[in-house]
């Protein structure tokens, strides 16, 4: 019944290469089938005015397409001059829920920029940068500890995402482009690891959806984070 072919409760291929780039403190490229995310993680001895003083850290994140991450050229956000307000509403999602997962005070006064750059898009773009953000989040905190520069780890859970929604009727699990452009709901679940909520995300599209079929969307989004959390710990362990 589906496009692709999986099962309603089948996720995507998924595999994170840790290390990728050179210069940043923690990274990761992460792929969920065919949508393919670059996440960096970069550390600052400072933090944004308000919490001068406060002893408290910050993890913040930015998120990003490139050109032809899509099936069309995009025109770059920088030559427009300004952000979309989907980048926007996005890397705040990002923000919020690495947050969720993280310890500010024994993080310290200091900033982890997180940055996610969509290398190639077929849905799912932004919970793929929310669990790959997590691995690089976590990457970049392990340095700090290894240096000795905090005395106890400021990550207090894993922090993933994923996609469910209701496609020909059924709910179903990670939704790829062609079923993400016509699922009458689309919804994401940003979960921890110990299978806490973070932040939902759930629209009808095309046709309302019942409680019941809320709840089977739930527990479709608790199996697949359970399953990128698995990954996570793979490569983070």
């Amino acid at each position: 019944m589906r496009p692709s072919g999986r099962a309603l409760d089948q996720m995507r291929d998924i595999s994170i290469e840790i290390n990728v780039t050179r210069h940043a403190e923690g990274s990761c490229m992460i792929r969920c089938g065919d949508t393919h995310v670059l996440c960096t993680a970069t550390l600052e001895e400072r933090v944004p005015p308000f919490l001068r003083n406060s002893g408290q850290g910050w993890v913040t994140a930015e998120y990003g397409m490139l050109p032809r991450a899509t099936n069309t050229r995009m025109r770059r956000e920088a030559a427009a001059g300004k952000q979309s307000g989907r980048t926007q509403e996005i890397q705040r999602l990002i923000g919020r829920s690495l947050r969720a997962g993280v310890d500010r005070n024994a993080l310290g006064e200091r900033q982890i920029t997180v940055d996610c750059d969509v290398i190639q898009a077929d849905g799912g773009t932004r919970c793929a940068s929310i669990t790959g953000g997590w691995v690089a989040l976590r990457l970049a905190v392990n340095r700090l500890m290894k240096a000795g520069d905090i005395v106890s780890d400021p990550l207090t859970d894993h922090v993933a995402a994923v996609s469910c929604g209701i496609y020909a009727g059924q709910p179903v699990l990670d939704l790829d482009y062609p079923e993400d452009s016509e699922a009458g709901t689309d919804g994401n679940f940003v979960m921890t690891g110990a299978g806490r909520v973070i932040e939902l995300q759930a629209s009808a599209e095309g046709s309302t959806f019942s409680q019941d079929q809320f709840l089977e969307l739930m527990g479709l989004a608790q199996k697949g984070v359970g399953e990128l959390v698995a990954a996570q710990k793979a490569v983070t362990s």
